[in-house]
C-alpha cells in the first residue's frame, strides 16, 4: 500500500496530462495527424521544465513510463484478429519482410555511420519498420532504453508520420497507384497506424472508394504489427548475448528468462483470444465481444498517451534539440528506403 502511496502523484499527474492531450485531439480533429501521444510527450516535457520539485513524482512517473507502457502492448492484442490478418495479409507480406528488413539494414548502417547511440537507432529503426509509436513501446523495455532515447525516437517517428500522411496520397496518385495499390503502399510504408488511416481516409475522399482503402490499409498495417514478436525476441536475446560478452568469466550471470520480454506472451495471448472468441461467437454475442475489444483497444491507446506523458516528464529538453540532427537524418534514410521498397516490391510483384 505504501509503495502506491508513493506512485499515486506522478500516476496522477501523467493521467492528467494523458486526458487533457486526448482530448484536445478529440476536439480538434486537425491535430489527429499529430496524435495524443506525441502532445502528452510535448505537455510532459513543458513540465518538466516548469515543475521544479519533482520527488514525489518520481514513482509514479517512473511506473507509468515503464510498467504501463507494457500494458499498453498487452492491450494491443485485443486489436489483433489473427484470422483476418491471414486471410488478406498474405499478399502484402513479401512487401512487409522486405520494409522490414530494408529499415532495420538502414537503421543499422547509418547508426555506424552517424555514430549515434544505438538503442536510440534501434528504436527508430522498429518504429519505422514496423508500427512507430507501438513498436517503440514494445522494444523500449526489452533494450533497457531510457526516457529521453524513447522520446528522441517517437519525435522522429511523429516527423515522418506527418509528412507521409500529407504526402502520399498526392504521390500515389501521381504514380498512378491502383486503390489496392495504395492499400499496400500505405499499409506497408507509413509508420505508425493513426497515420496509414490519414493517408488511406484521404485517399478514399479523393477517389471516391467507399472506404475500402482504408479498411484494407488497416488490415496490411495489422500484418505488420506481429512483427513485433519476432523483433523483441530477437533483442531479448541479444541483450543476454552482449551482456555475456561484457562480463568475466562467470563474474555476469544473465539468463534468457530474466530479460525474455513476458508482456510480449501476453499480447500473443491476447490477439489468440480475439482470433478465437471471434470466430465462435456469431449474431448479438459477437457484436457485443467486439464491443469489448474495441474498448480494449482504445485503452491501449490511451495507456501509451499516460506513458508518453511519463516519458515526456523525465527528457531534456535542450539535450534532445541539441542531439536532434543525426536521429532525423537516420529516420529520414529509413523512411526514404521503406517507401522505394514498398514501391518496388509492387512493381516487381505487378500489383501496382
Amino acid at each position: 500500500m505504501m509503495i502506491w502511496k508513493k506512485r499515486l502523484p506522478g500516476l496522477g499527474l501523467c493521467l492528467a496530462i494523458a486526458l487533457a492531450a486526448w482530448f484536445v485531439v478529440a476536439f480538434f480533429p486537425v491535430l489527429e495527424v499529430m496524435g495524443s501521444a506525441v502532445l502528452a510527450i510535448l505537455i510532459g516535457m513543458v513540465g518538466c521544465v516548469v515543475i521544479k520539485k519533482k520527488d514525489k513524482l518520481k514513482e509514479g512517473i517512473s511506473y507509468t513510463s515503464k510498467k504501463v507502457l507494457q500494458y499498453a502492448v498487452i492491450l494491443l492484442g485485443f486489436g489483433l484478429n489473427l484470422q483476418e490478418i491471414g486471410r488478406v495479409g498474405l499478399t502484402s507480406l513479401p512487401i512487409i519482410l522486405s520494409t522490414i528488413t530494408t529499415a532495420l539494414m538502414a537503421a543499422f548502417l547509418m547508426s555506424r555511420l552517424l555514430r549515434l547511440r544505438g538503442k536510440t537507432a534501434t528504436l527508430i529503426g522498429v518504429g519505422s519498420s514496423i508500427c512507430g509509436g507501438s513498436a517503440i513501446a514494445a522494444a523500449a523495455p526489452v533494450i533497457d532504453a531510457d526516457d529521453e532515447e524513447i522520446a528522441q525516437s517517437i519525435s522522429v517517428i511523429f516527423l515522418f508520420n506527418v509528412l507521409a500522411a500529407l504526402i502520399f496520397p498526392t504521390l500515389g496518385g501521381a504514380l498512378g497507384l491502383s486503390d489496392m495499390g495504395f492499400g499496400l503502399f500505405a499499409g506497408t510504408a507509413v509508420n505508425d497506424t493513426s497515420s496509414v488511416t490519414a493517408a488511406a481516409s484521404t485517399w478514399d475522399t479523393l477517389h471516391h472508394t467507399g472506404g475500402a482503402v482504408l479498411e484494407y490499409a488497416t488490415i496490411v498495417k495489422l500484418t505488420r504489427t506481429l512483427a513485433i514478436i519476432p523483433i523483441t525476441l530477437v533483442l531479448a536475446l541479444l541483450r543476454v548475448r552482449r551482456a555475456r560478452g561484457e562480463g568475466s568469466g562467470e563474474s555476469v550471470k544473465v539468463s534468457a528468462r530474466s530479460v525474455f520480454p513476458m508482456f510480449i506472451l501476453y499480447f500473443v495471448l491476447a490477439s489468440v483470444i480475439t482470433t478465437v472468441v471471434t470466430a465462435v461467437l456469431t449474431g448479438g454475442a459477437l457484436e457485443g465481444a467486439n464491443q469489448v475489444f474495441s474498448a480494449l483497444k482504445t485503452l491501449s491507446k490511451f495507456f501509451i498517451v499516460m506513458a508518453m506523458a511519463a516519458i515526456g516528464m523525465n527528457t531534456d529538453v535542450v539535450k534532445l534539440v541539441r542531439t536532434g540532427g543525426r536521429p532525423i537524418l537516420l529516420g529520414f534514410t529509413c523512411w526514404v528506403c521503406i517507401t522505394l521498397v514498398s514501391l518496388g516490391m509492387q512493381h516487381l510483384l505487378g500489383i501496382w
